[in-house]
């Protein structure tokens, strides 16, 4: 289990995002050498957990709870497969693209450690918006990612330190429960019933989609 690459992205000028000055960081590209990974702070203050990377949505991303996003490079060609075209490392707008790692069903609490120092810990899958669709440029995008629900992770810095391509990726910690970054996308999306499930993550769940199982919960009974 490899990091293939670490991607940054830039404010970019884009006709489609409701964002002031139509500006977007969702463009990431692979960079060479040393990053610098950190505990943003909280979400709607902090932005992105990589230095030099740029998250101009502060409602829906960036902070602690969503500090690193990744992608499996497997999963990146399964959909270049789907959509007959190659997408490269950075594609879906992910800070890191894995080799060997099965992100998307990952368990939320699960942390890597990334080469020798920094820890990270899944919290949650990734909801698809109208700007990833017009990155992508295609058509019914958001519907088709929600239906493979191959979400990749985001994930909170547990550890600060430096990463960079090519460093090992290692699990270091799996907890007992089985509710994976692709479940909770499914329970908060598509697959409501999954709700009360989300419960046996614990503390380590997203916060907002902590809220909504035990409000969920506290309606329907689970």
């Amino acid at each position: 289990m490899r990091l293939l690459s670490v991607n940054l992205g830039r404010p970019k000028a884009v006709p489609y995002t409701d964002q002031p000055q139509g500006l977007t960081g969702i463009d990431k590209q692979p960079v060479e050498g040393a990053v610098r990974v950190f505990a943003p702070g909280p979400k709607g203050e902090g932005g992105s957990g990589l230095a030099g990377d740029t998250v101009c949505d502060l409602r829906h991303h960036g902070g602690d709870d969503q500090a690193v996003y990744a992608v499996a490079r497997e999963d990146l060609d399964d959909w270049g497969r789907e959509l007959g075209r190659t997408l490269a490392n950075g594609a879906f707008g992910e800070n890191l693209t894995t080799e060997g790692l099965d992100v998307s069903d990952a368990r939320i609490g699960e942390r890597w450690r990334i080469g020798a120092e920094v820890v990270l810990e899944v919290s949650a899958g990734r909801i698809p918006c109208r700007t990833f669709q017009g990155h992508l440029g295609e058509e019914r995008w958001v519907k088709r990612f929600t239906q493979k629900a191959a979400t990749g992770a985001y994930l909170r810095v547990i550890v600060p330190g430096e990463i960079r391509a090519g460093d090992a990726v290692e699990i270091v910690h799996v907890p007992e429960h089985d509710v994976t970054a692709r479940m909770q996308f499914r329970a908060v999306t598509t697959n409501r019933e999954l709700l009360p499930r989300l419960l046996a993550a614990g503390e380590a769940l997203h916060p907002e989609a902590l809220a909504n199982a035990r409000k969920h919960v506290e309606k329907y009974g689970g």
